[in-house]
This record gives C-alpha cells, structure tokens and sequence, in this order.
C-alpha cells in the first residue's frame, strides 16, 4: 500500500516540514554525479554502520575515521537512489504538515531528529555486527507516522494498492492504515534475514515507536485543532 494523500487541513505553513524535504533533494542532488566507488565511500563514512561502533578493531582495520558523532546526524538525509527518495520524502509531505501543525516547526525538528536517532539505536542494538551502512529517512518518517497515528485515528488516507497490473485507488482510517503499515514492518523485520536484507525494518518499528512516546513531550494542545475525535473535527467534517 501507498498513501496518495490524507484529508486533514493544515491550520499553519509547515516551513520545517518543507525545509527537511528540501534539505533531503539537495543532499541527493548533490551526489548525483558520484561514482559507485565514491557513492560507497560516502555512505560508508556519512552513514552508519553498526559493526563500526561496536567493534573498535574491525572499525580501524577497515580504515573509519575516528569521529563518531556526525554521521548519527548525517545518516538521515542521504538516500540510496530515486525510488527511495521519492518514497520518503512523499510518506513526510503526507503526514508531517499536520504533526508539525500540533508542535510549532523548532519543536518538530527536535522530534524528528529524535526519532531519527531512536530508529536508529533499535536497528544498531538489533543488527551490531552489521557492516552494511544504514542511510535514510525512514526512521525519522516512521515517528512522525507513530505521532500521526494518535493526533489524527479519524483522518482517511487515499491508498493506492497495485493488484497484479490493476490500480486499486481507496480510503483508509488513518488508524488502520498505519496500523497495518507497522504490522508489517514487525513481520517483515522478524522474518528478514540478518542485516534486514538491505531494509532497516527495525529502525522503521523503533522509530514508529518513539513518535508515539515522544508526542506527549512536544504537542501543543492550543494547536491542535483537527487532533483526536474533538468536536471541532465532527463540525469541520
């Protein structure tokens, strides 16, 4: 399934939401031009690989850097190719205006950059001897969908499901919707071989994860016009 678009109205312009998007192109504009060889080096010393912070010796005789830190920050804005750009930064155009709308953009920056960091710690402390480097947004997507999942159960999300070669275009409970995409995040992640076989299915639960924890510390109630099963909904609706 694919969310083509939801229904809730943003009440505030998502400036940080458009900034993060913006920032995520112009990083895969940038590496356009890359060799496969450099393309590897980059994802190597600006993505995380598990086996690097785990495994000291391995780390230096493979020839990492010493520094540790930036690529925790950096990992979350480079992409492996078109089709996982275009996915993620579609799947935060869907549902981050509205979770943005109930924090104020400086507080949802904050939030995503600790979900991003939350999937993250889940995918390292699931797959420490992984030596594949971890490179995306989805972690940090993935909690802005857990906080989706409780500001917005009433909203519908336009789904699109390719059946074979037939187009299936349908409305879903955002409750639903959601709930089945980290159902199957959870099978995918306990039946994928070790490493998540090129997917970061643990990072996708752990960050769904901590959006739903996080939202309570960084929602605004004052904002949030359209969240929960409110009056004001039943009257916008």
């Amino acid at each position: 399934m694919f969310p083509l678009r939801d229904n809730i109205p943003s009440r505030h312009r998502s400036y940080m939401m458009w900034t993060l998007l913006a920032l995520n192109i112009a990083f895969f504009l940038a590496g356009l031009g890359l060799s496969n060889a450099q393309e590897f080096r980059l994802f190597h010393l600006y993505g995380v690989v598990p086996a690097r912070y785990f495994d000291s010796q391995w780390a230096m005789f493979q020839g990492y850097p010493e520094g540790l830190l930036l690529p925790l920050a950096t990992h979350m804005f480079l992409h492996s190719g078109w089709l996982h750009l275009i996915a993620n930064m579609w799947t935060l155009w869907i549902f981050g205006d509205n979770v943005e709308d109930v924090m104020g953009p400086f507080k949802f920056l904050l939030f995503y950059l600790l979900c991003g960091l939350g999937a993250l710690a889940v995918h390292m402390l699931t797959n420490s001897s992984s030596t594949m480097p971890v490179v995306g947004a989805s972690g940090a997507i993935a909690g802005v969908m857990g906080a989706y999942f409780f500001l917005y159960p009433h909203a519908k999300v336009v789904t699109f499901l390719p059946i074979l070669i037939i187009p299936f275009i349908f409305e879903l409970p955002a409750v639903f919707y959601l709930g089945a995409w980290f159902m199957t995040q959870v099978f995918s992640g306990m039946l994928a071989p070790a490493g998540g076989g090129g997917v970061a299915w643990w990072a996708h639960i752990g960050g769904f994860v901590v959006g739903m924890l996080l939202l309570r510390f960084f929602r605004d109630d004052s904002r949030c016009y359209y969240c929960y099963r409110s009056e004001t909904w039943k009257e916008w609706k």
